[in-house]
C-alpha cells in the first residue's frame, strides 16, 4: 500500500502515554507483542484493563469470560455486580481535588455556557434519579433520552443508570416517525426531551416532535421536558413534567441516591442503528460492556487522562455521544458538549470552542474537515490551541488531502490524528492510531488492544495487500449483547458468513508493514466488471482535482459491466455555469480514469450543489444511491439537508439509471460513524 508516515512519536512522548505505562506494568515494551497477548488471552487482557481503570464492583466477578454459550454469546465478568454510575461519578467524590475538577462544560450555539464539577454533576444526577424514582422508574424500565446536547442530557443518562433503568438515546435531529420506531421497539415508558435547541442560528422546537412520537409509539406515559429555549410548546398536564419540578428534591432534604447494584450482563443502554430496509436495530449494551470498552479506547488509545478535556462533535443519539460521556468520566476527565452547528456563525467556531475551553482531545469527522478546508486559516487563525494534544476522527474514510490539511495547517504538524474505526455494536474501535507508532495520512497503524482483527478474502482466507472483509476472530468487552428482542437477526447480521467469525461490514486492507486502511462499507463497494474498489478511493481521486471540494461515489447497475460508478461532486470555487458544467463533468471522468485505470472510468459525473449529510456532516452514500435510482432511500430523518437528496433524485430521473423500484439490500448505518 506504500503508506508513508508523517507523524512520529519521540521515545519520551511514547513513554508518557497511559498505554505504554500499562504495557510496562504487564511486562511488555513492544506494542505488537502486547497486542498478540491481548487477543490470545482475552480474559487476561480485559481483567488487566478493568483493574487498571479502577472500575468499582459491588460484588467481584468469579470469571472474566464464559464462552460456553458460544463466541457470539459470551458472558463477561460472570457473577460480578456493579453500577457503572459509581465508577463514572461517585468514586471521584472521595478525593476533594477530583470532586472539584470539571466534569462537564457546555456551550450553546447562542454563546451561553455552563460548567459542572464532578461534585455538582453528582448532585444533579442524584436529584434527577430521585425524581425519576418518584415517577416509578426502576431497574429494567426503558426510558428514551430524545435530547440535544445539553447538561441535562448527561444528567438524565447517569440518573437512569443509577436506578438500573435502560436508557434509549434518540438522535435529536430525528423527526417524530423515526423517533417513534425506536420508542416502540424498546417499549419506552418515559421520554426525556427539551422544548427545543438552537441550530444554524434558529430555534428548533423539539417538544412537538416528542409529543407526536409518543402518540405514535403508544407506550410512553410520561414526558419530562427541559426548558432550554423557554419557548411556548404544547403541554399535557396528564403526561408532561417540567425538568425543574422533577429535580427539585421533592420538597425534602436531599441525600445521595444509591446506585442500584446490577448484574454484569444487565442492560444499560439500547443504541439504535438503522440500515436501508427493515426496522432499526436496538443494540443491547450492558453495565460491564459499552462503558468499559469506550473508556479503555479513550484512556489508552487516545491517552485521555484525569484533568483532560474532550470535545467530540456528535449527538447523544449517535454512538460517539455515549462514548464521550463514559470515555471522559471513567477516566476522570471533562467532556465538552456543543449544542449547535460546528460552522456557525462562521468557520472558526470549532477551533474557537477548543481554544475557549482548553480542549486536549478534539473529535470530528472527515466530512466536517472537508467543509472547513476551503476557508483556510480562517478556521483556526488567532486561537490558542496549545492545550490540544490529540485529534480524533470517526465517521467515514479519509481522503489524503483534507487529512494532511488538518495535520499540517490546523495542527501545525504537531498533533497526531487518531483515526478510529469501529461501530455502535463494537462500543468503540476495531482499528486506530496508537500513539506508540508512526501515523500515516488517512490510515490506521494498529488493531486496538483486545481486538483480534483480520481481513478475509471471499473464500475466508487472510488477505494481505488487497481489499477484503474486515473481521474479528475473538470476542471483546463491549461487543453487542444482541439486538433487543431479535436474537436471530443479530446472529444473521454478524455471525452467519463464516463459523465463529464476526463480519463487520467494512472493506479493509492490511499491508505488509502493518498499516490498515478502510475503503468503505462492504455494501458500498464498487464491483466494476469483477474489479472491486472502495468508493473512498475514487472520491480521493476526485477531490484531488482543483475544481472539486467534495465527492460521493456509488455503484449503479450496468448492462455491460454489471455495476458502474456514478460520481457526485461539489465544485470548489465559483459554481460552473451551464456551459462549463458538462465540460467539467467530462474532464472529471477522464481525470478519474487517468488515475485509477480505464476500467474504473465513471459512467457519469454529476456536479451538485451539496451532498446529503447528517448533522454530524457524514455523507450518506446509501441515500445518494437510492435517490439516484429512484429507490426507497429508507429513513431520511437524520439528514441535515434532505433537499440535496431530492436534487439527486431529479438527476437520476433524467437518466437510464432511474427511476427504479427495487429496494437496496440492508446494511450500513444512518448514524455517524463507520470507519
Amino acid at each position: 500500500m506504500g503508506q508513508t508516515p508523517v507523524w512520529f512519536p519521540t521515545q519520551a512522548e511514547a513513554e508518557q502515554t497511559r498505554l505504554y505505562q500499562l504495557m510496562r506494568r504487564l511486562g511488555f515494551a513492544d506494542y505488537d507483542a502486547f497486542h498478540k497477548r491481548s487477543v490470545d488471552d482475552v480474559a487476561w487482557f480485559w481483567e488487566a484493563a478493568v483493574r487498571d481503570m479502577g472500575i468499582v464492583w459491588t460484588r467481584d466477578y468469579d470469571r472474566v469470560v464464559d464462552l460456553a454459550p458460544g463466541i457470539a454469546r459470551p458472558s463477561w465478568f460472570v457473577g460480578g455486580r456493579l453500577n457503572i454510575a459509581r465508577s463514572a461519578l461517585d468514586r471521584w467524590l472521595a478525593d476533594p481535588a477530583a470532586a472539584a475538577s470539571p466534569a462537564l462544560i457546555w456551550e450553546g450555539e447562542d454563546g451561553a455556557t455552563r460548567r459542572l464539577t464532578y461534585a455538582e454533576l453528582a448532585e444533579q444526577t442524584d436529584l434527577a434519579a430521585e425524581g425519576f424514582r418518584r415517577l416509578g422508574v426502576a431497574a429494567g424500565y426503558r426510558a428514551a433520552v430524545y435530547m440535544p446536547m445539553l447538561p441535562e442530557t448527561v444528567v438524565a443518562l447517569l440518573a437512569l443508570a443509577k436506578l438500573g433503568a435502560v436508557a434509549v438515546p434518540v438522535y435529536s435531529g430525528y423527526r417524530a416517525d423515526a423517533a417513534a420506531k425506536r420508542l416502540a421497539g424498546a417499549g419506552c415508558t418515559l421520554i426525556v426531551t427539551a422544548d427545543g435547541f438552537y441550530r444554524h442560528g434558529k430555534a428548533v422546537l423539539l417538544k412537538p416532535e416528542a409529543d407526536a412520537a409518543a402518540d405514535a409509539a403508544g407506550c410512553a406515559s410520561r414526558t419530562i421536558v427541559v426548558r432550554r429555549l423557554g419557548a411556548a410548546v404544547p403541554w399535557r398536564p396528564e403526561r408532561d413534567v417540567d425538568w425543574a419540578a422533577l429535580t427539585d428534591g421533592g420538597g425534602g432534604s436531599r441525600a445521595a441516591a444509591e446506585a442500584v447494584p446490577m448484574d454484569s450482563g444487565d442492560p444499560l443502554m439500547l443504541l439504535y442503528t438503522s440500515g436501508t430496509t427493515g426496522a432499526p436495530k436496538g443494540i443491547v449494551h450492558t453495565h460491564s460492556g459499552f462503558p468499559l470498552k469506550a473508556a479503555f479506547d479513550a484512556g489508552y488509545a487516545m491517552d485521555v487522562k484525569p484533568g483532560d478535556v474532550m470535545l467530540w462533535i456528535t449527538d447523544m443519539g449517535w454512538m460517539m455521544g455515549p462514548f464521550l460521556l463514559y470515555g471522559t468520566l471513567l477516566n476522570g476527565a471533562a467532556m465538552v458538549l456543543y449544542e449547535g452547528a460546528p460552522n456557525h456563525p462562521g468557520p472558526g467556531r470549532l477551533f474557537g470552542l477548543a481554544a475557549r475551553h482548553g480542549v486536549t482531545h478534539l473529535g470530528l469527522s472527515p466530512t466536517l474537515v472537508r467543509s472547513l478546508m476551503p476557508h483556510g486559516d480562517a478556521c483556526f487563525r488567532g486561537y490558542d490551541l496549545s492545550a490540544l494534544r490529540v485529534i480524533g476522527s470517526t465517521g467515514e474514510p479519509w481522503n489524503p488531502e483534507p487529512w494532511l490539511w488538518l495535520f499540517r495547517a490546523a495542527g501545525s504538524g504537531r498533533i497526531p490524528i487518531v483515526n478510529y474505526s469501529g461501530g455502535t455494536e463494537i462500543s468503540g474501535g476495531i482499528l486506530g492510531n496508537v500513539l506508540l507508532k508512526p501515523i500515516s495520512p488517512a490510515g490506521f497503524n494498529a488493531a486496538l488492544p483486545g481486538m483480534d482483527a483480520d481481513v478475509f478474502t471471499e473464500a475466508g482466507a487472510p488477505a494481505r495487500g488487497e481489499v477484503g472483509e474486515l473481521v474479528l476472530r475473538r470476542p471483546w468487552v463491549g461487543m453487542a449483547a444482541g439486538f433487543w428482542g431479535e436474537p436471530r437477526r443479530y446472529e444473521e447480521t454478524y455471525w452467519s458468513r463464516w463459523p465463529d467469525i464476526w463480519v463487520h461490514g467494512d472493506w479493509a486492507r492490511l499491508d505488509a508493514d502493518g498499516y490498515w486502511a478502510i475503503t468503505g462499507r462492504s455494501d458500498d463497494t464498487l464491483n466494476v466488471a469483477g474489479k472491486r474498489l472502495g468508493p473512498a478511493e475514487m472520491e480521493s481521486a476526485l477531490v484531488a482535482h482543483p475544481r472539486v471540494a467534495e465527492a460521493a461515489v456509488v455503484g449503479v447497475p450496468d448492462e455491460a459491466k454489471g455495476e458502474a460508478a456514478v460520481c457526485f461532486a461539489v465544485a470548489a470555487g465559483p459554481a460552473p455555469d451551464a456551459a462549463e458544467a458538462p465540460q467539467l463533468e467530462a474532464a472529471l471522468a477522464a481525470w478519474v480514469a487517468d488515475r485509477l485505470g480505464k476500467a474504473f472510468k465513471p459512467k457519469a459525473v454529476h456536479l451538485v450543489g451539496a451532498l446529503p449529510r447528517t448533522r454530524n456532516a457524514k455523507v450518506m452514500r446509501r441515500v445518494v444511491r437510492a435517490a439516484y435510482l429512484g429507490q426507497n432511500p429508507g429513513d431520511l430523518s437524520a439528514l441535515e439537508n434532505p433537499e440535496a437528496a431530492e436534487a439527486i433524485r431529479r438527476l437520476g430521473a433524467g437518466t437510464s439509471a432511474g427511476p427504479g423500484t427495487e429496494e437496496e439490500p440492508g446494511g450500513g448505518e444512518s448514524g455517524e460513524w463507520r470507519g
